[in-house]
Formats: C-alpha cells, structure tokens, sequence
C-alpha cells in the first residue's frame, strides 16, 4: 500500500512514526528515512535508531531556506533516495518522512518519487510518505491519504517550537 500523510497541520512525522511502531509490532521489517532533517535533531530520532539500526537514515541539511544551500541539499536528497531504493529491496515498509516537503522544492524530481512507488508496489512493500502539498498524481497513486487540517497552532501565539512536541 501507499500511504501519505500531508496537509498544514502538525503531527506527519508522528503519524509516520505511529506507523511504524505498528508495523514493528507485527512483526515487519521497517526502514525509515528522513529528508531534511539532521541526524540527532529530533527526538523521533533516538527511538527509531535504536530500534532500526541501520534501517533509520536522517542526514539532510535542514530545511532549504536560501537558493545558495540548493546542490548540498539536493545531494542529501539524492543520498536518501539511492538509500530508500537499496531499503525497498528486503523491507516491508518503507517510510520517507518530508518526502513532499523535498518534491515541492525541487530536491526531489516527480519521476524520482514516481519511480520509488512503482518500485514499492513491484516489491509488494507498504510505503509511507509525509509532508505538505500533496501533488495530485500522487493523491491519485496512493492508497490512502490523509490530511492534517490545523486548526490552532501555538506558533500564532508567539510560543516557539517546542522539545518533546516539535522536535
């Protein structure tokens, strides 16, 4: 199955790593890897390197905020991809957390995602994308898409992001 979870509001990574978690507990073998982020920054983090091992992959640059940072971030995208290709091939679920976030921009190209989901269906192996802007193809393409719909967000009241509940 395809799964993605999108939208503005907040709780993608949680949903994937609630995923996860499911999964490991039926006994799947899970990879789980993670555009943008950098290794040891967020909590998620700990949990699911000490559960997967070599099977967690985080080693993006941070979120793309100047045109200049584009080729490193663009090959860390790369990185994880050729990752997440290798990963398919003895998984049952693959989870690419900011996959969409990493599409919008640019870092990854629509036939790379493209091709990541046809292998995925070709290998019968569940994957699991999250990230805003779900692009049409893609809603078309899954199986399941959920949308996470803010409706207060603490930001708004001036209280910055904080440990344990954004990272």
């Amino acid at each position: 199955m395809i799964l993605v979870y999108t939208g503005n509001g907040k709780g993608k990574t949680s949903a994937s790593v609630g995923q996860t978690i499911r999964a490991l507990g039926q006994g799947f073998v899970v990879a789980f890897g993670q555009f943008m982020k950098r290794a040891d920054q967020a909590g998620e983090q700990k949990i699911l390197s000490s559960l997967l091992k070599e099977r967690f992959h985080a080693e993006g640059k941070g979120f793309l905020t100047r045109p200049d940072q584009f080729a490193e971030h663009r090959e860390a995208s790369l990185q994880l991809l050729l990752w997440a290709t290798h990963q398919l091939e003895d998984v049952d679920m693959l989870v690419l957390d900011e996959a969409l976030y990493a599409l919008k921009t640019g870092l990854l190209h629509e036939e790379e995602l493209r091709s990541l989901v046809d292998q995925a269906r070709t290998q019968e192996a569940h994957l699991v994308l999250s990230g805003r802007d779900c692009p049409q193809w893609l809603t078309d393409a899954a199986d399941t898409v959920t949308e996470m719909t803010e409706i207060k967000h603490h930001y708004a009241q001036g209280i910055p992001a904080q440990r344990g509940i954004e990272f």
